[in-house]
C-alpha cells in the first residue's frame, strides 16, 4: 500500500470499545479514568457489560446513562436472557428507551454458576434470537450480537453456529462483535462463511490486548478461544515485568489489526478491561486522533 493508501484506509476506520461494571470505588475511578482518556476519540459506541445471571443489572444501567449523559458517545447496554422474565427484559428496555439509549448488545448470557448447563429462564426469552425478536417490537433498537469464530462451548458445529447468527441478523440485528481471537485466519475464514452464507451485516473483529497473560488464559478457557503458541512463547516470564508485557501486547495487538485492515476490515471492538492505556496507544498509532483534550 502506498502511503495514501494507508492513510485512506485509516480515516474509515471506526472503534468501539467495552468496558464492565466496576465492582469497588477504586476500580470505579479506574473506570472512569479511562472511559474519560478514550472518550475524544470518538468510537461508534461504548458498551458496558452484564454480569452472568444479570448481576450487574444497577450498575449496568448507571455506568450506560453516565456515559452518554457525560460523554455525548452513544453508550451501548448489554442485556441478557439469563435470570429475567420477558415482561422484566421489556420494562428495562423501555426505560433505556426513554432515558436516550438506542443501542443494546443482546445476549443469551451466562449463568451464575459457570459449570451449569444452560436453561432458558422460565418466562423469560429462551436465547438471543429471540431476545433480539422482541427488543426489536419494543423499538428501533441499534442492536449487536456476538460472534464466535471457534464456535461457542456450547454450539453443535461450526455450521450451527453460522446458521444461528444469521437467525440473528434476520431477527432485526444491526451487526455482530466477536469474541476476540489472536489468529486473523480463524476470523478471515469465518467471514467468508458467513457471507457465503448471505450475512451482509458487518461482523466486527473483538480485539483483546493482552493486560495480563495468566487472566487471558482462564477467559479463552471460559469462551473456546484459542491462544497461539507464539503468545506463549512471547509473554513467558513477564509475569512480573509489566513495562515490557504491555510492549509485548502493544506490538501483538497492533500487528494483529493492520493485518485485519489488508483485509478490508474497517471496523474494531476492542475489549479494555476498564484500562485506557494500550487501547489508546493502539489507536493513535493506527491514526485515530481525538479533537479534543483527554480528560485528566
Amino acid at each position: 500500500m502506498t502511503v495514501q493508501e494507508k492513510q485512506a484506509a485509516r480515516n474509515d476506520l471506526r472503534v468501539s470499545f467495552e468496558f464492565f461494571p466496576p465492582k469497588t470505588e477504586k476500580m470505579e475511578e479506574t473506570m472512569w479514568r479511562s472511559i474519560h482518556r478514550l472518550a475524544p476519540l470518538n468510537p461508534s459506541f461504548v458498551s458496558v457489560t452484564y454480569g452472568a445471571g444479570g448481576t450487574t443489572r444497577d450498575r449496568t444501567h448507571g455506568s450506560v446513562t453516565r456515559i452518554q449523559g457525560e460523554t455525548g458517545i452513544p453508550a451501548a447496554a448489554h442485556l441478557t436472557c439469563v435470570g429475567h422474565t420477558k415482561q422484566e427484559i421489556e420494562d428495562i428496555a423501555r426505560k433505556y428507551w426513554d432515558e436516550g439509549i438506542r443501542s443494546i448488545v443482546a445476549l443469551r448470557g451466562d449463568l451464575p454458576d459457570a459449570g451449569d448447563s444452560y436453561e432458558p429462564t422460565p418466562g423469560g426469552y429462551p436465547y438471543a434470537v429471540d431476545l433480539v425478536a422482541g427488543l426489536k417490537e419494543i423499538a428501533d433498537f441499534d442492536i449487536s450480537v456476538s460472534a464466535y469464530p471457534e464456535m461457542h462451548p456450547d454450539a453443535p458445529s461450526a455450521d450451527f453456529e453460522i446458521d444461528y447468527l444469521k437467525r440473528k441478523i434476520d431477527a432485526g440485528a444491526n451487526r455482530a462483535i466477536t469474541q476476540f481471537f489472536f489468529d486473523n485466519e480463524t476470523y478471515l475464514r469465518f467471514r467468508d462463511k458467513c457471507n457465503a452464507a448471505g450475512i451482509s451485516a458487518p461482523i466486527v473483529p473483538g480485539i483483546l490486548p493482552v493486560t495480563n497473560f495468566a487472566s487471558l488464559l482462564k477467559f479463552a478457557d471460559m469462551c473456546g478461544a484459542s491462544v497461539p503458541e507464539r503468545l506463549h512463547w512471547r509473554f513467558d516470564g513477564l509475569d512480573e515485568d509489566p513495562e515490557t508485557r504491555r510492549m509485548v501486547a502493544f506490538h501483538e495487538a497492533i500487528s494483529q489489526v493492520e493485518g485485519l485492515m489488508k483485509e478490508g476490515v474497517s471496523d474494531f471492538h476492542f475489549y479494555t478491561l476498564n484500562r485506557a492505556e494500550l487501547t489508546y496507544a493502539i489507536c493513535h498509532a493506527l491514526g485515530i486522533r481525538g479533537t479534543d483534550k483527554a480528560a485528566a
